[in-house]
């Protein structure tokens, strides 16, 4: 086993390195936030997400710790803003998880990949949450495990992958497998009077991302990013979850890669999106966190957290939106997140295919991508 690596500060935030020759990422200590990500692929240096323009600044005591090292990817614990206690319970903006520091625990490390653990014992709802992040060597993926033990009751919870986008209009193609229900969050996702700027009309119920009503009564387009400069929406893609995965991905033409995510739908049963470009002009935000896209694999309703996601809520007749939790019946949250090069002329992704050793990606154009990957990951129940 490798020595434990020391933390160093990336970006403002004390973090490890955990990288093969294809992956190389930065875990931060304080709210597990994974990133930032370089994947060399085929001699190029893939960085798809972002970074909070504030990492470097100091901020008061008003904004919490997910807030200051805002980042790449981290696990929520309860997934949303969690504003209203439930059954006593209390939890910080996306849980415990995205906001206190973790414990290293193990790093293994071989010609074949390598696995890092990390955990952490929750106080609010009493448990432990362990994070396993693996590297397969020749893969250009991530992988990532969280096991929840010893906690009971409902519980929304997800992924909260943040990419950032080439400062040009509808760079990159966003596009999810089969979705049974679509919407807009219910209320404006900003409000004017708190200095903020939302374009989608509330609630709205649509089939297609790329036709989604406005409050100016025309459609925008979601499957094109960046758009809409000025504004933050939230709206959410509900995965038929009779499907033995789900995918979400983003096609970066000029760049020639496509960055795609996989999950079990059984247990991560919606895609949220959120789309943050420069909708927000209080502080820290102040109108320059932009170009940036959440497309975040989550059970809960919407955004909102625990009370609601745990209550009587209108999404429950398309979705659930907890999972209930049994204090000695572990559960595994399996989740991939990967990079593959495209020929040209490769456009929206159409479908994501298994084959042995890896996947299959069709454009809508025809186009075919191939990628490595472990998919047996998504389904695993075993602990090693």
């Amino acid at each position: 086993m490798p020595a434990s690596p020391a933390l160093k500060t990336i970006l403002g935030q004390p973090s490890w390195r955990i990288a093969t020759p294809s992956v190389e990422a930065y875990l931060t200590q304080t709210g597990g936030h994974l990133g930032p990500v370089t994947f060399t692929l085929k001699g190029r240096k893939i960085r798809p997400y972002s970074v909070a323009p504030w990492h470097n600044e100091k901020l008061g005591h008003e904004h919490p710790h997910i807030i200051k090292g805002l980042r790449g990817d981290f696990f929520c614990l309860p997934f949303g803003g969690n504003s209203t206690p439930f059954r006593g319970e209390r939890h910080p903006v996306h849980g415990e998880t995205a906001n206190r520091p973790w414990a290293l625990e193990q790093i293994t490390q071989d010609a074949s990949g390598i696995v890092f653990r990390c955990g952490l014992r929750t106080k609010i709802r009493k448990g432990r949450v362990q994070k396993i992040i693996a590297l397969r060597a020749g893969d250009n993926a991530i992988y990532q495990k969280h096991i929840i033990t010893g906690m009971s009751g409902p519980m929304p919870l997800g992924h909260h992958a943040m990419l950032s986008f080439p400062d040009e209009p509808g760079a990159g193609l966003i596009s999810t497998s089969v979705a049974t229900h679509r919407q807009v969050w219910l209320e404006p996702t900003e409000s004017p009077a708190a200095r903020g700027y939302s374009s989608l009309q509330p609630g709205a119920i649509f089939k297609n991302l790329n036709s989604v009503p406005t409050v100016w009564n025309t459609k925008a387009d979601l499957s094109r990013f960046p758009a809409r400069r000025g504004f933050e929406d939230i709206v959410i893609n509900v995965n038929d979850r009779t499907l033995p995965w789900a995918w979400t991905a983003v096609v970066f033409p000029r760049q020639r890669y496509v960055w795609f995510a996989l999950k079990d739908p059984k247990v991560l049963s919606a895609t949220l999106m959120w789309i943050s470009n420069g909708g927000r002009h209080y502080a820290p935000w102040n109108g320059r966190h932009v170009n940036v896209l959440g497309l975040e694999e989550i059970t809960g309703f919407f955004h909102t957290g625990l009370a609601d996601s745990a209550g009587k809520n209108p999404l429950r007749k398309f979705m659930p939106t907890a999972v209930n939790l049994h204090p000695t019946r572990p559960l595994e949250v399996n989740y991939i997140m990967a990079v593959a090069s495209i020929p040209a002329g490769f456009d929206h992704v159409d479908s994501i295919e298994g084959v042995d050793g890896g996947v299959i990606l069709a454009s809508r154009s025809g186009k075919l991508a191939a990628a490595s990957l472990d998919l047996s990951f998504l389904l695993s129940k075993i602990v090693s």
